[in-house]
């Protein structure tokens, strides 16, 4: 007999845990959820209630068996999956599927993975709590009817792709995309003049330094500025003002999962979901506490570790203890923030990765229990005698570095925060004569908004009450392997921009030279981003509304607490829905996005991109004209909205002939599964996020794409018998296997694979096994 089962999600946790507790613990993993809703869509009983058929996926009967046999040896059953609702419906669920007592059943939960928080756990053990399981059955259940409605919509009125779907937080983050990027569409491209003046003048030590000031105002056109310069050629310029003030800067709160996605997003160059990756076997390797939280706050012991630790590195002098209050709109699971378990380990992880973000956790909550940083701040004002506006010189000397000597915060680019720039101002007093050195007149552009990258747009949701801590990074995911959004990189164009330098009383013209538009790993919608999102709002505007949506979720937080009945939640938000479903089934028009480029010189027809059966096209006709219309399928990287006329009719061009090798022709051409290469019938794939395309690639390129394919053939054939036969033995993925045909077979264990014979394997083919028919998922309510 087992004396204690205790089940945990993953079997990384599993063996962290069995490690801690002993002998007297099995520690077993159930891999997440062991039931779901099927795919098809009668997996929620409407008329009854909204009760959902649970099944039991294929892939998990095995470990639902293993798991059925151990509860059956065990005297003591402790569920102890994670401290959220999904956690605790894993649990319910677990209950539901072995005929556990959900009374007499002991859950345990804890927020770090020591030998304390787990001894302390299993002091206290709770019963489930069906609130929780009740909001994310709710969150579950509302989310697959939204998808399940409106797709086949989808389906029908814009693509027959089937990869088409539409999700209840998902499309507003599209909408959040969409609606940025048409902003920067519309943005008013201007410029404006800009004014700096550079003084000699001495430093403390007496040596010649430059004093920079700036002009608050600016101006809108290029004669003001020069007009400005020209007023200021005899002028003499004087110290009006100075400030001087003593400046606190805070040290940022400990991390939540929304503010760690950030900041590894713009320090580390992590995406939301590998950020998460990372901090999940972090946690389950017992260095961090749990990564799935909204709340700031650390717990007494926390702060005493650290600011014990901080003591040790850096002194007392260094230690401010703080607690921070959560912020979050509509907070919930506030159990503790994404700290370190021990502060005394200052670096853990098992990869480079694991540990950059281990550091930068550590380093955070650690900062977050130093002394403010004090600065003293200097404002000066030096006044022109030749007009009443007013330079501005500002600087910054750092009195005492407090938490910055550990950790800087990092900020977006819409943020336009500098805070931690270091300009220091030299001896300067009120009445003192500055020496003009030269004024400089420089043309600038207004910015267009920036588009969003992951973290700033993690940060927007969270801002909007959209999506909770475990929601983030799956929704992003989404999106992007949905295709409604692409990450991209843009290296912006040169532009030239005119420079007015007045120096010994004399205006010189010159022009300098700025990249504008660069865009480096941020979101741009796809065409069907922009067509989903649009009809959405057309016809599902409740689905796709910031406010409904932040709504929903706060309904899902009054069920966690008890306060709401999930079905009333339920059928209050499907009635509506449903007759809007209904009535966009039958009423909505079929869209195709279509954009219409100019004329085809050739035959003086129309030339149009648009959406078709098979994706994006290109048109050349009508389907009203006597010849029936040309078409060309769209290059995966072009986009209705903004590919040109010219690049639209090289497409008729494909296939296209590149050159000749070894005696036969490379031909380049786009298909079912994306741009190629093929040569004496061997296909070798463009790749997708390279430079290369069918239309432009050269001889040169399509030869070494060629070749990398022979030599990646030539590494997976082991053996090749005689020509006759479609018989080979290859090095596949979980390693060698026989392909018969369109029939792979497992190789039995201690046959060598360039040992055999052809007979040998024809004999290994004819005893195998036939396929197995799949098996039918055995399902319980």
């Amino acid at each position: 007999m087992i004396k204690n089962l205790l089940i945990v999600e993953s079997p990384a946790k599993a063996k962290t845990i069995e490690k801690i507790l002993g002998k007297d613990f099995k520690v077993e993993s159930c891999y997440g959820h062991i039931r779901d809703l099927p795919k098809e869509n009668k997996a929620i009983d409407v008329e009854n209630n909204f009760k959902p058929l649970y099944i039991i996926p294929e892939d998990k009967e095995q470990t639902v068996e293993k798991l059925g046999k151990l509860i059956e040896q065990s005297e003591q059953v402790w569920l102890a999956t994670d401290e959220d609702r999904e956690g605790e419906a894993i649990s319910w669920h677990l209950c539901e599927v072995f005929n556990l007592n959900v009374d007499d059943t002991k859950r345990i939960v804890f927020h770090e993975i020591t030998k304390p928080a787990l001894l302390k756990a299993i002091q206290v053990p709770r019963k489930i709590n069906l609130d929780l399981v009740d909001a994310q059955q709710a969150r579950r259940l509302l989310d697959r009817l939204v998808g399940f409605e409106i797709s086949p919509i989808l389906w029908r009125k814009i693509s027959n792709n089937k990869a088409l779907s539409a999700g209840r937080v998902q499309s507003v983050a599209v909408r959040l995309v969409v609606e940025r990027e048409r902003e920067i569409q519309s943005f008013q491209q201007g410029s404006f003049y800009k004014i700096n003046a550079y003084f000699n003048i001495a430093d403390k030590e007496g040596k010649n330094t430059v004093l920079k000031a700036e002009l608050p105002k600016r101006f809108d056109t290029e004669a003001e500025g020069v007009a400005f310069l020209q007023l200021c050629s005899k002028a003499i310029f004087k110290v009006n003002d100075l400030q001087v003030k003593p400046v606190k800067r805070k040290p940022a709160a400990p991390f939540t999962t929304s503010t760690l996605q950030q900041e590894a997003g713009r320090k580390l160059g992590y995406s939301v979901s590998k950020t998460m990756l990372l901090a999940q076997r972090l946690y389950e390797a017992g260095f961090i506490t749990y990564m799935r939280t909204d709340s700031v706050v650390l717990s007494d012991t926390a702060r005493e570790a650290a600011a014990a630790e901080i003591e040790k590195s850096y002194g007392k002098h260094y230690v401010e203890i703080r607690q921070y209050n959560t912020q979050a709109k509509d907070a919930q699971e506030a159990h503790e923030a994404i700290r370190p378990t021990y502060f005394e380990e200052h670096k853990a992880g098992t990869t480079a990765e694991e540990r950059a973000l281990y550091e930068l956790i550590w380093k955070r909550t650690l900062a977050s229990q130093m002394r403010d940083a004090d600065l003293e701040r200097t404002i000066a004002k030096i006044g022109i005698s030749t007009s009443a506006e007013e330079l501005t010189a500002q600087g910054e000397m750092l009195k005492f570095d407090g938490f910055l000597r550990l950790y800087r915060e990092s900020f977006d680019d819409e943020d336009d925060s500098n805070e931690d720039a270091q300009t220091i101002l030299p001896p300067l007093s009120i009445g003192q004569t500055l020496e003009l050195k030269e004024m400089r007149c420089a043309q600038r552009q207004y910015r267009a908004p920036y588009r969003y990258s992951e973290a700033s747009l993690v940060k927007k949701m969270e801002e909007l009450g959209i999506g909770r801590p475990s929601t983030y990074a799956p929704t992003i995911n989404t999106i992007l392997k949905r295709e409604y959004v692409k990450k991209d990189s843009r290296d912006g164009t040169k532009q030239h921009f005119s420079l007015h330098t007045l120096a010994n009383g004399n205006i010189a013209q010159s022009h300098t030279e700025e990249i504008i538009g660069a865009e480096k790993h941020k979101l741009f919608p796809t065409d069907m981003g922009k067509l989903v999102n649009d009809f959405l709002v057309e016809h599902f505007e409740d689905v796709v509304n910031y406010d409904f949506t932040a709504k929903i979720e706060a309904q899902f937080d009054h069920i966690a607490n008890g306060d709401m009945n999930w079905v009333n939640m339920l059928s209050d938000f499907y009635k509506p829905f449903k007759q809007e479903v209904l009535q966009t089934s039958q009423e909505a028009k079929k869209i195709t996005g279509e954009r219409v480029l100019g004329i085809d010189p050739k035959s003086g027809k129309e030339v149009s991109a648009k959406l078709g059966r098979y994706g994006k096209m290109i048109q050349i006709g009508k389907a009203e004209d006597e010849e029936k219309p040309l078409f060309a399928k769209m290059l995966p990287h072009q986009e209705i909205s903004d590919i040109r006329l010219e690049d639209a009719l090289a497409l008729f061009a494909l296939p296209r002939t590149v050159g000749v090798f070894e005696g036969k022709e490379i031909q380049a051409s786009d298909g079912k599964f994306g741009p190629y290469v093929v040569h004496n019938k061997v296909f070798a794939s463009i790749p997708k996020n390279s430079q290369l395309s069918p239309l432009t690639i050269t001889l040169e390129e399509a030869v070494a794409l060629l070749e990398a394919k022979r030599e990646q053939a030539a590494n997976k054939i082991i053996q090749e018998f005689n020509e006759d036969s479609d018989i080979k033995i290859l090095n596949g993925l979980y390693g060698p296997y026989i392909k018969a045909g369109k029939n792979n077979i497992k190789l039995p264990k201690g046959k060598d694979p360039k040992a055999l014979t052809f007979d040998e394997v024809v004999e290994i083919i004819q005893t195998a096994p036939p396929p197995s028919e799949k098996k039918k998922a055995r399902s319980k309510k």
